[in-house]
């Protein structure tokens, strides 16, 4: 019993110093109101070679020096301190990111694929360098820590030493982890609830790629979790990234929180146009111009609801069952709807 209590502690610290490792924030729209618009993109479905540079450029580097090569992106930690980071300089709003990759082998060493919001929802794939035949998946709720039962070990083949295909597909719904087209985790909406508040990741997204040492954390949770500490004569660790699909569901110029409830409901989508993965959503509400700290946004407004379908407008005029209204009236009705 003694022993089980020790580990869990050793685990939860361990989660705790992951968590501040990985997780940041420049602000948090669920404590203030006067954070920035979140950058969108008007692209639905963008792919980067990374063994052209020119696709590489594309990414902003956050910390470290990445570069491309014939095999991909290659993120090396060479000493102590070293954590090459990349990141999306957009936003997703639901959708599918493929990323091909082999993770680093060595003690400690960590490879990283995240999604992370502004309000530190967060969903993550970690290859952790001293395990070859398996990985963790993750995922937290506004940086909500309270527990430590979402994250899961799931087998994979030499994940240190082959190039596999780790996709999410990320839906009002539900979420999925697939590896080489296999799902291996699923969770629903309604699952992800902790002490009665959801917990499910359902706001805007960066997609972030990068490594780290686990195994030189001040935290011996975390250096237990990460499998032990690092030697860096053992180096230098390595990890490739070869490409990376991303589909977004909803396309836009910029998403708004509208309050600090970090609910998919208050995300209003600007200068959108796309087609959801879902009908299901009973969310998001649109705007033709942009908030006044942005330049005004023009493009089609997009919307699903489950009693309305797919709204779109141009002039803006909303097309509904074959049927054109102006947007006066469209807005009216999914008002009533509402």
């Amino acid at each position: 019993m003694h022993s089980i209590v020790r580990l869990s502690a050793l685990w939860a610290a361990a989660f705790l110093s992951l968590t501040a490792a990985q997780s940041y924030t420049s602000c948090d729209p669920t404590e203030k109101t006067t954070c920035a618009e979140d950058e969108g993109t008007t692209s639905s479905d963008i792919t980067y070679d990374f063994t052209q540079s020119s696709d590489l450029s594309k990414w902003t580097t956050t910390a470290g020096t990445v570069t491309a090569s014939e095999s991909g992106a290659e993120f090396t930690i060479t000493e102590e301190g070293d954590a090459p980071t990349i990141e999306t300089d957009y936003y997703i709003f639901f959708g599918e990111v493929s990323i091909v990759m082999q993770g680093a082998p060595g003690t400690g060493i960590v490879s990283s694929a995240i999604l992370e919001s502004d309000d530190l929802d967060e969903i993550d794939w970690e290859i952790l360098g001293a395990y070859s035949a398996k990985l963790q998946t993750d995922y937290y709720g506004q940086g909500d820590s309270g527990d430590y039962d979402r994250w899961t070990w799931v087998d994979a083949t030499d994940p240190l030493s082959e190039f596999h295909t780790y996709k999410w597909v990320w839906t009002e719904t539900e979420l999925t982890w697939s590896i080489d087209g296999t799902v291996v985790r699923t969770v629903t909406y309604d699952e992800a609830v902790h002490d009665g508040e959801s917990r499910y990741p359902q706001t805007p997204m960066r997609v972030r790629l990068g490594i780290w040492a686990g195994g030189s954390s001040s935290s011996s949770g975390t250096v237990e979790w990460a499998g032990g500490a690092t030697d860096y004569s053992d180096g230098p660790f390595t990890m490739y990234v070869k490409s990376v699909s991303i589909v977004n569901y909803n396309p836009a110029e910029y998403y708004n929180y509208t309050d600090e409830s970090g609910s998919m409901d208050s995300i209003e989508i600007i200068g959108g146009t796309g087609t959801s993965g879902d009908d299901s959503s009973t969310g998001y509400f649109l705007s033709s111009t942009a908030p006044a700290s942005v330049a005004a946004a023009s493009g089609t407004l997009w919307r699903s609801h489950p009693s309305l379908g797919t709204l779109t407008t141009t002039t803006p005029t909303f097309a509904v069952g074959g049927a054109s209204f102006m947007s006066f009236a469209a807005i009216l009705m999914v008002m009533i709807l509402l």
